[in-house]
Protein backbone atom coordinates (compact mmCIF):
# COMPACT_ATOMS: atom_id res chain seq x y z
CA UNK A 1 0.00 0.00 0.00
CA UNK A 2 1.45 3.60 -1.21
CA UNK A 3 1.09 6.29 1.51
CA UNK A 4 0.80 9.74 0.86
CA UNK A 5 2.75 12.28 2.78
CA UNK A 6 -0.75 13.48 4.60
CA UNK A 7 -1.07 9.65 5.54
CA UNK A 8 2.39 8.99 6.76
CA UNK A 9 2.17 12.58 8.87
CA UNK A 10 -1.30 11.03 10.62
CA UNK A 11 0.53 7.74 11.00
CA UNK A 12 3.20 9.61 12.75
CA UNK A 13 0.49 11.71 14.74
CA UNK A 14 -0.95 7.97 16.50
CA UNK A 15 2.15 6.12 16.90
CA UNK A 16 3.75 9.13 19.01
CA UNK A 17 0.65 9.67 20.43
CA UNK A 18 0.72 13.51 20.02
CA UNK A 19 -2.29 15.19 21.49
CA UNK A 20 -4.56 15.30 18.06
CA UNK A 21 -4.53 19.75 18.60
CA UNK A 22 -0.89 19.07 17.81
CA UNK A 23 -1.48 17.04 14.42
CA UNK A 24 -2.19 18.82 10.94
CA UNK A 25 -1.76 17.39 7.36
CA UNK A 26 -0.39 20.07 4.41
CA UNK A 27 -0.79 22.71 7.05
CA UNK A 28 1.54 22.42 9.58
CA UNK A 29 2.01 22.33 13.39
CA UNK A 30 0.24 24.24 15.98
CA UNK A 31 1.66 25.20 19.26
CA UNK A 32 0.16 25.33 22.41
CA UNK A 33 0.03 28.56 24.24
CA UNK A 34 -2.38 31.30 25.90
CA UNK A 35 -3.87 34.52 25.09
CA UNK A 36 -5.04 37.89 26.58
CA UNK A 37 -6.03 41.42 25.04
CA UNK A 38 -5.72 44.63 25.41
CA UNK A 39 -7.74 48.00 25.56
CA UNK A 40 -11.59 47.66 25.01
CA UNK A 41 -13.49 44.70 23.34
CA UNK A 42 -13.81 44.76 19.61
CA UNK A 43 -11.30 47.86 19.52
CA UNK A 44 -8.33 48.73 17.22
CA UNK A 45 -4.69 48.43 17.98
CA UNK A 46 -2.46 50.63 19.38
CA UNK A 47 -0.38 53.56 17.38
CA UNK A 48 2.52 52.98 19.76
CA UNK A 49 3.61 49.55 19.44
CA UNK A 50 7.15 48.49 19.79
CA UNK A 51 7.37 47.70 15.93
CA UNK A 52 6.88 51.62 15.53
CA UNK A 53 4.48 51.13 12.64
CA UNK A 54 2.42 54.28 14.10
CA UNK A 55 -0.98 54.50 12.92
CA UNK A 56 -0.24 51.48 10.17
CA UNK A 57 0.06 49.26 13.50
CA UNK A 58 -3.56 50.09 14.52
CA UNK A 59 -5.58 49.60 11.45
CA UNK A 60 -3.39 47.04 9.53
CA UNK A 61 -5.44 43.56 9.22
CA UNK A 62 -8.23 45.28 9.73
CA UNK A 63 -7.37 45.87 13.20
CA UNK A 64 -6.54 42.14 14.14
CA UNK A 65 -3.32 42.58 15.68
CA UNK A 66 -1.06 41.43 18.50
CA UNK A 67 1.65 42.18 20.73
CA UNK A 68 4.11 38.50 20.76
CA UNK A 69 6.15 36.90 23.15
CA UNK A 70 9.72 37.72 23.39
CA UNK A 71 10.32 34.03 21.52
CA UNK A 72 8.21 35.35 18.30
CA UNK A 73 9.59 38.86 18.53
CA UNK A 74 13.00 37.71 18.05
CA UNK A 75 14.34 41.13 18.88
CA UNK A 76 12.34 42.53 16.13
CA UNK A 77 12.78 40.30 12.88
CA UNK A 78 9.39 39.26 14.19
CA UNK A 79 7.50 42.43 12.85
CA UNK A 80 4.50 41.43 10.74
CA UNK A 81 4.56 38.56 10.80
CA UNK A 82 0.97 36.71 10.82
CA UNK A 83 -0.05 33.70 13.47
CA UNK A 84 -3.33 31.83 13.20
CA UNK A 85 -4.88 31.36 16.43
CA UNK A 86 -7.42 29.11 18.27
CA UNK A 87 -8.94 29.37 21.32
CA UNK A 88 -9.57 25.38 22.78
CA UNK A 89 -13.08 25.89 24.24
CA UNK A 90 -15.22 23.94 21.69
CA UNK A 91 -18.66 25.32 23.16
CA UNK A 92 -17.37 29.02 22.36
CA UNK A 93 -14.38 28.72 19.59
CA UNK A 94 -14.92 29.42 16.16
CA UNK A 95 -13.20 26.55 14.66
CA UNK A 96 -10.93 28.88 11.93
CA UNK A 97 -9.77 31.18 15.32
CA UNK A 98 -8.59 34.63 13.58
CA UNK A 99 -5.72 35.60 11.84
CA UNK A 100 -3.41 38.28 14.11
CA UNK A 101 -0.42 40.29 12.83
CA UNK A 102 2.58 41.26 14.69
CA UNK A 103 2.92 44.82 15.48
CA UNK A 104 4.16 45.08 19.32
CA UNK A 105 5.93 42.98 21.52
CA UNK A 106 4.45 41.90 25.23
CA UNK A 107 3.51 39.01 27.31
CA UNK A 108 1.51 38.72 30.58
CA UNK A 109 0.37 35.08 32.38
CA UNK A 110 2.40 32.53 30.07
CA UNK A 111 0.77 34.13 26.72
CA UNK A 112 2.55 34.26 23.71
CA UNK A 113 -0.29 36.66 22.58
CA UNK A 114 -1.49 39.92 23.95
CA UNK A 115 -3.90 40.73 20.85
CA UNK A 116 -6.52 43.86 20.08
CA UNK A 117 -10.12 43.71 21.48
CA UNK A 118 -10.69 43.21 17.64
CA UNK A 119 -8.77 40.87 17.52
CA UNK A 120 -9.43 38.60 20.56
CA UNK A 121 -13.01 38.73 19.41
CA UNK A 122 -12.12 37.13 16.60
CA UNK A 123 -11.61 34.07 18.89
CA UNK A 124 -15.23 33.01 19.23
CA UNK A 125 -18.01 31.70 17.10
CA UNK A 126 -20.02 35.15 16.92
CA UNK A 127 -20.96 38.19 19.30
CA UNK A 128 -22.04 35.91 22.25
CA UNK A 129 -19.71 33.96 22.13
CA UNK A 130 -16.78 36.41 22.25
CA UNK A 131 -18.45 37.78 25.07
CA UNK A 132 -17.45 35.19 26.98
CA UNK A 133 -14.42 35.05 26.40
CA UNK A 134 -13.52 38.39 26.93
CA UNK A 135 -15.08 37.28 30.56
CA UNK A 136 -12.37 34.83 30.33
CA UNK A 137 -9.79 37.14 29.87
CA UNK A 138 -7.10 34.82 29.06
CA UNK A 139 -7.71 31.58 27.19
CA UNK A 140 -5.67 28.66 26.30
CA UNK A 141 -5.02 28.92 22.19
CA UNK A 142 -3.17 26.77 19.72
CA UNK A 143 -1.53 29.12 17.14
CA UNK A 144 1.01 28.25 13.77
CA UNK A 145 2.76 31.52 11.44
CA UNK A 146 0.88 31.76 8.41
CA UNK A 147 1.68 33.95 5.58
CA UNK A 148 -0.44 37.50 5.77
CA UNK A 149 -0.66 38.60 1.95
CA UNK A 150 -1.11 42.29 1.20
CA UNK A 151 -2.43 43.80 -2.55
CA UNK A 152 0.81 45.91 -2.15
CA UNK A 153 4.29 45.87 -2.47
CA UNK A 154 6.57 45.85 0.69
CA UNK A 155 6.68 49.82 1.31
CA UNK A 156 9.75 51.96 3.09
CA UNK A 157 8.23 54.47 5.24
CA UNK A 158 10.61 57.36 5.53
CA UNK A 159 10.58 58.08 9.56
CA UNK A 160 9.84 61.91 10.51
CA UNK A 161 13.49 62.09 12.42
CA UNK A 162 14.98 61.53 9.54
CA UNK A 163 16.39 64.54 7.37
CA UNK A 164 18.18 64.28 3.81
CA UNK A 165 21.51 63.89 3.52
CA UNK A 166 22.15 64.12 7.55
CA UNK A 167 20.23 60.87 8.87
CA UNK A 168 17.97 58.40 7.25
CA UNK A 169 15.28 56.02 8.98
CA UNK A 170 13.02 54.09 7.67
CA UNK A 171 9.98 51.12 8.69
CA UNK A 172 9.26 48.62 6.13
CA UNK A 173 5.10 48.16 6.24
CA UNK A 174 3.11 45.34 4.48
CA UNK A 175 5.97 42.33 4.79
CA UNK A 176 3.48 39.70 4.56
CA UNK A 177 5.00 36.63 3.85
CA UNK A 178 6.52 33.60 6.07
CA UNK A 179 10.03 34.96 6.28
CA UNK A 180 11.66 37.88 8.72
CA UNK A 181 13.60 40.30 7.36
CA UNK A 182 16.32 39.38 9.49
CA UNK A 183 18.98 42.69 8.29
CA UNK A 184 18.84 45.46 5.69
CA UNK A 185 22.23 46.87 3.69
CA UNK A 186 22.67 50.27 1.66
CA UNK A 187 24.80 50.35 -1.47
CA UNK A 188 27.76 52.90 -1.01
CA UNK A 189 28.32 53.86 -4.85
CA UNK A 190 31.73 55.58 -3.44
CA UNK A 191 33.07 52.78 -1.85
CA UNK A 192 31.29 50.38 -4.32
CA UNK A 193 29.77 47.97 -0.96
CA UNK A 194 27.05 47.09 0.39
CA UNK A 195 27.02 48.83 4.46
CA UNK A 196 24.38 47.48 7.30
CA UNK A 197 21.82 49.56 8.76
CA UNK A 198 21.36 49.53 12.25
CA UNK A 199 18.31 48.11 13.53
CA UNK A 200 17.01 50.77 15.86
CA UNK A 201 13.90 49.04 17.15
CA UNK A 202 11.19 46.43 15.95
CA UNK A 203 11.08 46.87 11.93
CA UNK A 204 13.05 50.82 12.23
CA UNK A 205 16.33 50.52 10.64
CA UNK A 206 18.59 54.28 10.32
CA UNK A 207 21.80 54.90 8.59
CA UNK A 208 23.87 58.24 9.36
CA UNK A 209 24.97 60.07 6.39
CA UNK A 210 23.44 58.44 3.70
CA UNK A 211 24.73 58.11 0.27
CA UNK A 212 23.53 61.25 -2.22
CA UNK A 213 21.41 60.38 -5.18
CA UNK A 214 19.18 57.12 -5.25
CA UNK A 215 19.75 54.68 -2.39
CA UNK A 216 19.45 51.41 -2.95
CA UNK A 217 18.36 48.47 -0.64
CA UNK A 218 18.81 44.78 0.16
CA UNK A 219 16.70 42.49 2.64
CA UNK A 220 18.56 39.97 4.17
CA UNK A 221 15.70 37.42 4.38
CA UNK A 222 16.42 34.19 6.07
CA UNK A 223 19.40 34.16 5.17
CA UNK A 224 18.71 34.82 1.11
CA UNK A 225 20.01 38.42 -0.03
CA UNK A 226 16.68 40.01 -2.04
CA UNK A 227 17.52 43.46 -4.02
CA UNK A 228 14.37 46.26 -4.08
CA UNK A 229 13.68 46.35 -7.19
CA UNK A 230 12.84 50.19 -6.49
CA UNK A 231 16.06 52.12 -4.59
CA UNK A 232 15.09 54.98 -2.65
CA UNK A 233 14.38 58.50 -5.04
CA UNK A 234 17.01 61.09 -4.23
CA UNK A 235 14.43 63.71 -3.44
CA UNK A 236 13.65 61.48 -0.48
CA UNK A 237 11.51 63.16 2.44
CA UNK A 238 10.06 62.38 5.79
CA UNK A 239 7.17 60.89 5.81
CA UNK A 240 6.97 59.93 2.22
CA UNK A 241 6.41 55.90 1.64
CA UNK A 242 7.94 54.38 -1.68
CA UNK A 243 7.44 51.14 -3.10
CA UNK A 244 10.11 48.45 -2.92
CA UNK A 245 8.53 46.26 -5.78
CA UNK A 246 9.09 43.00 -4.00
CA UNK A 247 7.12 41.04 -1.88
CA UNK A 248 8.57 38.09 0.34
CA UNK A 249 6.04 35.22 -0.07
Amino acid sequence: MELHSKDLLGLVCVILLLPAALCTTSQGYFTSSRATYYGAPYDYGTSSGACGYGDYGRKVNDGKVTAVSSKLWRNGAGCGACYQVKCKMAQYCDVDGVIVMATDNGEGDRTDFIMSGRGFSELGRDQDTSAKLFKYGTVDVQYKRVPCKYASNIIVKIKEQSSNPYYLAIVLLNVGGDKDVTAIDLWQKDSKAWMPMRRVYGAVFDFSNPPSGQIKLRFNVNGNMELAKSPIPSNWKPGASYDTKIQFY
